[in-house]
């Protein structure tokens, strides 16, 4: 498992430090730091990248390293709607390269569902947009998965 980076408790340090001063980030606006625990392959690079863009938007990270099959069976999130990695934050289940965002804005709004889900790996979602992809932007939707197993788009994106 891999615990805390040094980087979010740098940014820790730096919104204390900012708050003092009367500086708000956008992402301060969630109540508490979520930590969200994700389960992936130890080799995934899409996946690391991922965590470093939660964590760049003020989430924190733990990492499990054992592949994410039996975390999304377990999770209840359906097969048809997998990626490479599958998270849990506050209860609700992530599958895949779901912006920050699209984090922060389903823990404010509380709906009930399962979570959320953006299906295969888009290019230009978080994690599938560094330099290799030459700045490639497929359309893709992160999908609101309801309790019953259904889908419904949450957000799309271009």
């Amino acid at each position: 498992m891999t615990t805390i980076s040094e980087a979010n408790r740098s940014r820790r340090r730096l919104l204390l430090g900012m708050l003092a001063w009367g500086a708000v980030p956008a992402w301060a606006g969630v109540p508490g730091v979520a930590t969200v625990q994700v389960w992936k392959d130890p080799n995934c690079g899409c996946c690391k990248d991922w965590m470093a863009h939660l964590e760049r938007n003020g989430f924190s990270v733990a990492a499990f390293d054992q592949g994410n099959g039996a975390a999304r069976a377990r999770l209840g999130m359906p097969q048809r709607f997998g990626s490479c990695h599958t998270a849990l934050v506050q209860g609700y289940v992530i599958e895949g390269h779901v912006p920050a965002a699209e984090l922060r804005r389903l823990l404010t709004a509380r709906p009930r569902a399962l979570g959320l889900a953006v299906p295969g790996m888009p290019i230009g979602s978080p994690g599938m947009d560094g330099p290799a992809y030459r700045g490639r932007r497929d359309p893709y939707q992160v999908l609101l998965i309801r309790l019953d197993g259904e889908a419904q788009v949450f957000s799309s994106h271009m």
